[in-house]
């Protein structure tokens, strides 16, 4: 009876151990999950040490125990099926599987980008952001001693507006338990476009989020409805009515056991109820914007880049290796939410081969072939142009200008308060238009493009043709060029001929018939073809 009891009391301390262990933890129960492998070598291990506790073994009995000898044996299979699993599905043996993960298609730059309106250009980066909530948090006095803004930030659309959203949490453990029966009363909005701060009252408090404790942390909540389920990193998104949601992704793995991460699901989580629906990656709802991480994203562009022949090119040779530069941002087209970042060619050299935009809630990708500065020279190239105020540059933000690509800079001062803005063009970055505002910024940078001569006004006046004898000429300057004015028999319109344009119309004289092909002008007409 006495062995007995020391059997149960093993099992139950055993059991015990792995609920808490589980509990904290949170492992999923699925094989390709690493964390289940980790908790079943704990477990094997601590039944081990159990059970040499339990029977005082000595080292040389320990060495000659045959069930000490299994339990090993087994511990060690599985640590061996874990590596083993590791390396099978890792690039080094998939490098053509882990290549084609991604469907990239070539894009057309002016089409699948529209020129924004200043209310749909974000503005603000996540720290500017975070500023701003921070600032909005302290001063609403009623709730500033109990609630502060969680980090999350996630940036979203909603009714057509960029804005980046994050739920409050509680101060510290004494102010969760007086406040956790009603939940968190209400999230930060933030438009990114005219820097606006709201504080969103509920009716219902948020009673699932990452600031609770226990059975309603949002993480051990999905773990306890959805035992199986690999979750990647987490969102926080308000529907179009405003009600927040917690969107969670669920992993899939297309490679071996552990390789060829991308997302087969999405759970969606209801912030103030719990209540979950479960949906396939294609049937997701269009108002929602993140089910792909962006850096999920960009590491699958990187093996799309890196892995076109093999893994031994992606480190030796490394011919045609193409990865993303360091940094992303983000675009609003179409109600969906598109990562954009840069790339260039894996010597890292200071110049793009062109960009990439990825949805972050279809993983559709469109590549864009169109050589420029990296975001960091533009940033640079921005900064110089206002080092006397020590300005620093934001990750631009890509805009089609005119048909031109165009980094979007944000220059902040040293507490990170937005001071000015920036435009530089892709493919010449020391063309760069700097203003107090986004319409005097954008203003600058046209007519900057104009004297490049990277744009050229296009001109819609309508054409005349007109015969006969010169009546007066005279001559005059303009821009620093020769200028000759005449004026033709029966018309009262007057004619500018530039003389480096037609060099022969200094040997005309009065009384000559001419012929003229012009654009029809307010006040003057400007000549085209002299016969």
């Amino acid at each position: 009876m006495k062995n007995l009891k020391v059997k149960i009391i093993g099992v139950v301390a055993l059991l015990l151990f792995a609920g808490i262990y589980y509990y904290i933890s949170l492992p999923a129960i699925n094989i390709h999950a690493s964390g289940f492998w980790f908790f079943i070598m704990l477990l094997f291990a601590v039944v081990i040490a159990i059970y040499i506790l339990r029977r005082r073994l000595r080292i040389e009995e320990i060495k000659l125990s045959k069930t000490v000898k299994l339990l090993v044996g087994c511990l060690l299979l599985v640590v061996a099926v874990y590596l083993i699993g590791s390396v099978l599905s890792s690039p080094i043996v998939n490098a053509k599987k882990y290549q084609k993960l991604l469907t990239v298609k070539d894009g057309e730059f002016a089409k699948d980008i529209e020129e924004l309106s200043y209310d749909q250009i974000p503005l603000l980066d996540r720290a500017s952001a975070t500023l701003l909530g921070n600032r909005k948090m302290g001063s609403m006095i009623d709730m500033a001693s109990q609630f502060e803004v969680d980090e999350i930030y996630s940036q979203i659309n909603y009714n057509d507006k960029p804005v980046r959203v994050s739920p409050l949490k509680y101060a510290s453990p004494i102010k969760w338990l007086t406040n956790q029966s009603e939940g968190i009363p209400a999230y930060i909005m933030i438009d990114m476009a005219t820097q606006s701060t709201e504080l969103v009252k509920l009716e219902k408090g948020i009673k699932y989020s990452t600031a609770e404790y226990f059975n309603r942390n949002i993480y051990r909540h999905l773990r306890f409805k959805y035992p199986t389920y690999i979750f990647n990193e987490l969102s926080f998104e308000v529907n179009e009515e405003g009600i927040p949601f917690w969107v969670c992704p669920v992993k899939k793995f297309n490679i071996g056991l552990f390789g060829g991460e991308t997302v087969g699901r999405v759970v969606l989580c209801n912030a103030i109820t719990g209540e979950t629906i479960d949906y396939d990656i294609k049937d997701v709802p269009q108002w929602i914007d993140r089910a792909y991480s962006a850096d999920l994203l960009v590491s699958l562009f990187d093996y799309y880049g890196t892995l076109k022949h093999g893994f031994i090119n992606s480190v030796l040779g490394q011919k045609d290796c193409l990865v993303t530069t360091d940094g992303y941002n983000y675009l609003a087209i179409d109600d969906d939410v598109w990562v954009y970042t840069g790339v260039t060619s894996v010597s890292g050299d200071e110049s793009n081969v062109g960009f990439v935009l990825m949805n972050q809630r279809t993983m559709e990708t469109k590549f864009y072939a169109i050589e420029g500065a990296t975001e960091h020279s533009a940033m640079d190239s921005a900064e110089g142009q206002v080092q006397n105020l020590k300005y620093v540059a934001t990750f631009p933000l890509l805009l089609n200008i005119g048909g031109e690509p165009t980094y979007f800079i944000a220059l902040k001062d040293n507490a990170g308060l937005v001071k000015k803005y920036a435009m530089v063009n892709v493919q010449k970055y020391q063309v760069v238009g700097i203003g107090d505002t986004v319409s005097e910024c954008e203003a600058e940078y046209q007519n900057l493009l104009l004297k490049e001569g990277i744009q050229v006004v296009e001109d819609n006046r309508k054409t005349g043709t007109i015969t006969g004898a010169i009546t007066k000429i005279a001559q005059g300057v303009v821009g620093g060029n020769s200028h000759y004015f005449i004026m033709v028999e029966g018309s009262e319109e007057i004619f500018d001929i530039a003389v480096v344009d037609f060099i022969d119309i200094i040997k005309y004289e009065i009384g000559q018939v001419i012929t003229l092909e012009y654009k029809i002008g307010e006040k003057i007409n400007t000549v085209t073809t002299i016969k």
